[in-house]
């Protein structure tokens, strides 16, 4: 059984700590450090913890020495590298939360401490642990449909996501967060492409975007500067605050009402004059925050073999939605993962043919996704696969490993820099 500690108390990172309750045989949640002293009693309560095993910051716990086997980091994008540095030469296997670092100084760093202390790394790459893709890698490897030629995919982020999270909420200004919202929501994807194409470096990178939507130019006439206060529309809006965080109470709660978790439950009551506080920037319209990240923007990457991919983040979608399209030279895989279904396709030269498609619907092997948490499942297979790997074991097809993660956030870096740049950018 491997002893790990909790860096970060946030959402993410307690996610993964699940692991030790669903297989308490495997892992054992011994620790738990955050400036938030409320988490902290969170977190003890809930794996038994004494106070001595409360630390307020990852540099507190990196001074006491190696206390356990790894390390969960589910801190903020810009804290990272920063947390996993002194932890890694505190002697810990690490489980980092994406994006791993905000800069290409901050990749260089990491992987300089990585290759001097010889600790492991794993990247929270949750979506390559899902079986929709597991399956479709599976399936590339076995060589189904030849060489990789082009791959196309595409995040739909939905209106309350971005709202909530994007324009309102926490990643709404790189300067603040570290990330844009393309590294912030979309790094998954980047590097869903890289590990489709098994190690073959990108070679160049062009981006195009930016924030177009969600801005003062586009605010509705009449509207005010909060929801609940001043706005004459607010009844028909589909930005409405009382809408998405009274109305839809679990949606992001999680995020929404972060400042407020010292209080307990919520009231709708209570909930309602907390978006009446200017201070609450869940209280504001959406059109006039003060967001600096992207809500569209479209990558195109070649790679050394020549082949070529495609990126589209669209954000304000009706429907949240994640979607791919590999083609190769002896066939191609097409599917959506909010489905849990894709097809195979070849070639078909029989008269009266073109082509065979053959569905493989997921849904159809039983639970491949709610016994294993959030993102198609891949939220709970990621830690079981990083104890693995930690204890010696081969380590599955899926494996984020740092060196493995590299490519995909280079993508990123690279395309924010091509679109505000407007130029390409090679690597």
């Amino acid at each position: 059984m491997l002893t790990a500690i909790i860096v970060g108390a946030g959402h993410r990172s307690l996610t993964y700590a699940e692991y030790a309750q669903i297989e308490p045989e495997k892992m054992k949640i011994v620790g738990v450090a955050d400036p938030n002293k409320l988490r902290c009693e969170q977190v003890a309560e809930e794996y038994d913890l004494t106070p001595e095993q409360c630390y307020e910051s990852a540099e507190e716990l990196a001074s006491k020495g190696k206390l356990a086997d790894i390390i969960i980091n589910g801190t903020m994008d810009n804290q990272h590298v920063d947390t996993t540095v002194p932890l890694l030469e505190a002697g810990y296997d690490v489980l980092l939360e994406k994006p791993f670092a905000i800069s290409r100084e901050e990749v260089e760093r990491l992987t300089e401490v990585v290759k001097r202390t010889g600790r492991k790394v794993m990247i929270c790459h949750v979506l390559r642990y899902a079986p929709f893709y597991t399956e479709m890698k599976q399936r590339c490897l076995d060589g189904e449909i030849g060489d990789i030629i082009n791959i196309q995919s595409a995040e739909h982020v939905s209106y309350h996501h971005v709202a909530s999270c994007y324009v309102r909420g926490k990643w709404n200004r790189k300067d603040i967060c570290g990330s844009s919202s393309l590294m912030a929501k979309c790094c998954h994807d980047l590097d869903l492409l890289t590990w489709f194409k098994s190690g073959i470096a990108p070679k160049q990178v062009s981006s195009f975007g930016g924030l177009h939507y969600f801005c003062k130019e586009n605010a509705p006439e009449n509207s005010g500067e909060y929801c609940l206060l001043d706005c004459p529309l607010e009844k028909d809006c589909l930005y409405s605050a009382r809408k998405h965080y009274v109305n839809h109470l679990e949606r992001w709660g999680a995020y929404v009402w972060a400042e407020y978790e010292h209080l307990g439950t919520l009231s709708l009551e209570q909930k309602e004059n907390f978006l009446k506080d200017k201070s609450n920037p869940y209280s504001r319209c959406v059109w006039k925050m003060d967001n600096n990240v992207a809500d569209r923007q479209s990558v195109m990457i070649e790679f050394n073999d020549g082949s070529t991919a495609t990126h589209n983040m669209v954000c304000g979608t009706s429907r949240p939605m994640r979607k791919i399209h590999i083609i190769g030279t002896k066939g191609e895989l097409h599917g959506i993962l909010d489905d849990n279904k894709y097809v195979i396709r070849h070639i078909d030269l029989r008269p009266g043919h073109e082509y065979t498609e053959v569905e493989c619907d997921l849904n159809d092997e039983g639970d491949t996704t709610g016994a294993f948490g959030g993102h198609g499942g891949g939220d709970l297979r990621l830690p079981a696969d990083f104890v693995a790997a930690v204890e010696g074991k081969t380590p599955s097809i899926s494996c984020t490993s740092l060196a493995d993660s590299l490519n995909g956030h280079l993508i990123g870096f690279a395309a924010d820099q091509a679109m505000e740049e407007n130029k390409i950018i090679k690597l």
